[in-house]
């Protein structure tokens, strides 16, 4: 099989499963990957022949993503703002819209200085590591209950050649005194899909990703908000800020709890297709 062959192949074989973007998209990623080289060499090259491990290798990843297995999962790597992150099935894959977070956070932080930063849920440390490359931070902690996530973040600061301080805990029920220090700024992207909106959802989330990190019960859908809005007021320093990424259809609800523990200046933010998925709040 030629390299000019590799997209009309994924056309071909996955057009009934996934959408026109998506099969474009897995054209560019997947012949980088198998190709080893950047993709304007493989659009001048696209004429040469893959080898015998390349064709196994291509047969190999279409047939996982005939089982709507992510993409970023297949490869087991992924971009993410300035870094590249090992993933795996255990930790959520990293979305645009936290990109868009972090890159709120690095716009307005990028001229202090001897800033410590928290991160809660970090799962695959994309946000914390990304802010430490960005900001060059005096300290950087992320904490997450799953040993799974922590050890996938542990790795993928080792990858990107950065200190990261990373301890697990159940944020639901940590107090101020786990923290040796404050922090100038506290971010998280928790659980925030409701049961219910499960069924809004695609197969290659519900089947892969794991709910631990997804998921919160509809009569109680802020609830880690509530929790770490509530800390951060206690071991933010003044004028500290506390970002989150949240869900849509709960942006006033979510501000009006914040301002609850006495946060001022309380920003809710579009991303990029309009839709209220960020806050900042200063104490």
């Amino acid at each position: 099989m030629q390299i000019k062959q590799i997209k009309n192949n994924i056309i071909d074989t996955l057009q009934d499963i996934y959408s026109k973007d998506e099969l474009q998209s897995f054209a560019r990623i997947i012949s980088e990957h198998i190709i080893k080289k950047p993709y304007a060499y493989i659009l001048a090259n696209s004429d040469d022949v893959l080898d015998d491990y390349q064709q196994e290798e291509f047969a190999n990843i279409i047939n996982k993503l005939k089982q709507e297995n992510p993409i970023q999962y297949i490869l087991g790597e992924m971009e993410f703002y300035n870094i590249n992150l090992f993933v795996e099935q255990g930790v959520l894959i990293p979305r645009n819209e936290t990109e868009e977070l972090v890159d709120w956070i690095i716009k307005d932080n990028q001229n202090k200085q001897d800033l410590n930063i928290l991160d809660i849920g970090t799962g695959s440390g994309c946000i914390i590591l990304s802010l430490s490359k960005a900001l060059n931070p005096n300290s950087a902690k992320a904490v997450d209950v799953s040993n799974n996530a922590l050890k996938i973040a542990s790795k993928n600061a080792n990858l990107n050649k950065l200190n990261i301080e990373f301890s697990k805990t159940n944020i639901l029920n940590t107090k101020p005194s786990f923290f040796d220090k404050k922090f100038d700024i506290i971010v998280s992207n928790p659980p925030y899909v409701k049961e219910s909106e499960k069924l809004l959802m695609k197969n290659n989330v519900l089947n892969y990703e794991p709910e631990l990190a997804l998921f919160v019960d509809d009569n109680n859908p802020l609830i880690f908000y509530d929790r770490i809005a509530k800390l951060a007021s206690k071991i933010l320093k003044p004028s500290g800020y506390l970002y989150f990424e949240i869900n849509e259809a709960l942006g006033k609800e979510t501000v009006e709890l914040i301002k609850k523990y006495g946060f001022a200046d309380v920003v809710l933010r579009n991303d990029i297709n309009d839709k209220p998925r960020m806050i900042r709040a200063k104490k």
